[in-house]
């Protein structure tokens, strides 16, 4: 068994990221796996390098290791290749359109707006895929993907119509997710991904560049979500709004690794803890479906509902 964690390093951490982090220990660490940190730091737009060694540090603080740490901008040669792999099959376009053309359409899984393979009968320039200037997208065959998660959750799609073709490469020449993450983790020899549900709907599009690459599919788990009370009853992803700075001014590494091993179901009560102490009764039957919601103060710290 190898897994991975695979942050974006556009923000502080914050308690979803290192409850990400921490059932992915967990599950890797129980099946006698390993366990890789892969920092997703391709969109130059946002990242900072001090986010990615903040986020080094908050998990060794949780008491987190990790078999291996890879850096994904490090990995240029590998995903152009892909692209160069997937220019041969005749499968890259050039696309003009923008996300304006797309709002105001049709819905896709993820809550986004689906892309209607508007530009699939355009052609690359004489230079092929690096003489493009706009987006780059690739065709999908028409495929329906069958797929249920090991937690039960149905993926099944029809990714070319439900989501419509994926960007693969950015007008600004950033190599996009759904390629990115495809490529490092048949790279990685990742059997299992652990990741939250809110990624679920990306899976069958990733299972269909697997197939165009001929690369093995991995096992896929999406777990509960930590989320926001955002404004009046409506409920948000939580993200950047409890910062690492101040959980670990209000807690320590102990303290919030019991908070959230409560939270998902492996303790009965939310006392401090260190995740190695967590290994031998790990099980995923005990952690909810349902997701928490996150609130703090500074003065009475981190709970989660």
């Amino acid at each position: 068994m190898r897994s991975r964690f695979a942050p974006s390093t556009t923000g502080e951490a914050h308690p979803g990221t290192l409850l990400s982090a921490l059932l992915v220990w967990l599950d890797a660490r129980a099946h006698h796996g390993q366990a890789l940190l892969r920092l997703e730091d391709l969109d130059r737009t946002r990242v900072k390098s001090t986010w990615s060694a903040q986020l080094v540090d908050a998990l060794a603080w949780l008491g987190l290791d990790w078999d291996e740490t890879v850096i994904q901008s490090g990995r240029t040669p590998a995903h152009e290749a892909a692209l160069d792999r997937l220019e041969a099959a005749g499968r890259l376009y050039p696309c003009t359109c923008s996300r304006a053309d797309r709002t105001g359409g049709r819905r896709a899984p993820d809550g986004g707006w689906a892309y209607e393979n508007t530009c699939r009968g355009k052609t690359l320039p004489p230079g092929g895929w690096r003489a493009v200037d706009v987006n780059l997208r690739v065709r999908l065959d028409d495929d329906r993907v069958e797929l249920v998660d090991d937690g039960g959750l149905d993926l099944s799609q029809t990714p070319a119509t439900d989501m419509g073709d994926p960007i693969v490469r950015r007008r600004d020449g950033v190599i996009a997710y759904q390629l990115a993450v495809v490529v490092d983790d048949a790279d990685a020899g990742i059997t299992h991904v652990v990741r939250g549900r809110d990624i679920a709907p990306s899976s069958a599009t990733q299972v269909l560049l697997q197939r165009l690459l001929a690369v093995p599919t991995p096992r896929y788990r999406h777990h509960f979500l930590l989320l926001e009370q955002a404004s009046g009853d409506k409920l948000a992803k939580l993200h950047g709004s409890i910062p690492f700075g101040e959980l670990r001014a209000r807690h320590t590494g102990e303290e919030l690794c019991g908070l959230l091993a409560h939270a998902a179901g492996l303790v009965d009560v939310p006392a401090p803890c260190r995740p190695r102490d967590l290994v031998g009764t790990f099980d995923w039957s005990r952690v909810p479906a349902s997701d928490h919601v996150a609130r703090f103060d500074r003065e009475g710290g981190l709970r989660i509902e």
